[in-house]
């Protein structure tokens, strides 16, 4: 190869969640049945008026470009729907419309970051996270939490990890891949320490309408006014409309930050998807029996997938409090003799085994700062849970 990479990319790996899923794609391609539990997406179509609102807006005739941080309607629904539902009040000033909620991190990150900053980053922690501050010349500071604390990063901790070069706290309440709720008390704690400090939060709320049993969802911008200056709440339609394809997201932020952003965004790719964001207004300001509606599936889910992990021997996991992971301990496993006569000796490994040998695709902690751990995602119907844990099971205790 002639080209000279960029040092930004020289040691980029691609998405550990996408490179499972392809591994798992091809494999299906030569005729293999496999149980697939590794991209966190709702399986579910995106409601039927959402979708007549985006046939709408084609016949209108809103195939053009847009503003390039979002159409002023899309981002007066995003003020009323936080209004709605969580009290918070935001103008459309603060809001960039992105291509999905990745696309809304980099964007924070990019305009806050450069070589020789710092972002703390508590782990186990979404794929990208690091790979996105590391491609602004940035390091990713990681704190690890543990099952006993829930993997919920404690004030303490976070002071501990703040230096003259701290840019950014990064927080995702529900979490993937651990599914951890930060309870109302410590993410206020952490709040606080935010505001002594003065250093600014990245908030990851895209599972905020996948809340499960005593779990209580609160926006890192709800602790009062001086929090609310420091947080940038990242969210998007994904996840809560099942429209993981029409890739919007959106920022919210201090109006100055945000110009930032949106100047940013100007440059790189223009407006997201002008068809998407009328879809995105519908589904914001339409009726919301659809979200209510798969969240009582995804509940059912995570019971059965619960009830089932509860008889697998030697397998450690906190009980998902939101999102659709259950993200598990197999290291008891490695080193023995699992199915196939394979031995693993790394989650990595432990999930190329499962794949070859039962056919089930899962997603290793490695990427996720967590050996030893793999995550699963429960985003698929009930039947196909079932099958899919059996062969796990076995493969795990072979007869």
């Amino acid at each position: 190869m002639n080209f000279r990479l960029s040092p930004a990319v020289r040691t980029l790996q691609p998405s550990a969640t996408i490179a499972a899923a392809g591994k798992a794609k091809a494999l299906k391609a030569s005729g293999v049945k496999v149980y697939d539990f590794t991209l966190g997406e709702p399986d579910f179509n995106t409601p039927a008026h959402i979708r007549a609102a985006a046939a709408a807006a084609m016949d209108a005739g809103h195939t053009h470009y847009t503003p390039s941080g979002g159409i002023p309607e899309l981002k007066q629904a995003i003020c009323k729907a936080y209004d709605r539902d969580y009290g918070l009040k935001f103008l459309p000033n603060q809001i960039v419309v992105s291509n999905g909620a990745k696309h809304a991190i980099h964007n924070v990150i990019a305009s806050l970051c450069g070589p020789g900053d710092e972002v703390i980053i508590p782990t186990p922690y979404w794929v990208s996270y690091s790979a996105l501050v590391e491609l602004t010349g940035a390091k990713a500071v990681l704190v690890a939490t543990t099952p006993e604390s829930g993997y919920v990063l404690t004030p303490e901790q976070f002071e501990q990890a703040i230096t003259p070069r701290t840019r950014l706290l990064m927080l995702n309440s529900p979490s993937n891949p651990t599914g951890a709720v930060y309870p109302v008390p410590a993410f206020e704690a952490l709040a606080q320490v935010a505001v002594k400090h003065q250093i600014p939060v990245l908030s990851d709320e895209i599972y905020e309408k996948l809340i499960y049993g005593d779990s209580e969802f609160r926006s890192f911008a709800s602790f009062g006014e001086e929090v609310q200056k420091l947080t940038v709440i990242v969210s998007g339609v994904s996840k809560a409309y099942a429209m993981t394809g029409w890739r919007i997201g959106w920022s919210i932020a201090p109006a100055a930050l945000t110009t930032v952003i949106d100047n940013l965004q100007s440059q790189q790719t223009s407006n997201p998807c002008s068809i998407s964001q009328y879809a995105a207004i519908a589904g914001l300001t339409g009726p919301q029996d659809s979200v209510s509606d798969m969240h009582a599936e995804f509940v059912k889910r995570r019971t059965y997938v619960l009830d089932r992990f509860h008889q697998i021997p030697n397998v450690a996991f906190v009980e998902p409090g939101g999102a659709f992971y259950i993200f598990f301990d197999v290291s008891h496993y490695f080193g023995k003799t699992l199915q196939g006569g394979k031995v693993v000796h790394t989650a990595t490994d432990f999930c190329t085994a499962l794949l070859e040998t039962a056919h089930v695709a899962l997603v290793t902690g490695d990427a996720f700062g967590a050996p030893g751990y793999v995550r699963l995602s429960f985003a698929t119907n009930i039947e196909t849970l079932g099958q899919g844990i059996n062969r796990l099971a076995e493969f795990l205790n072979p007869k």
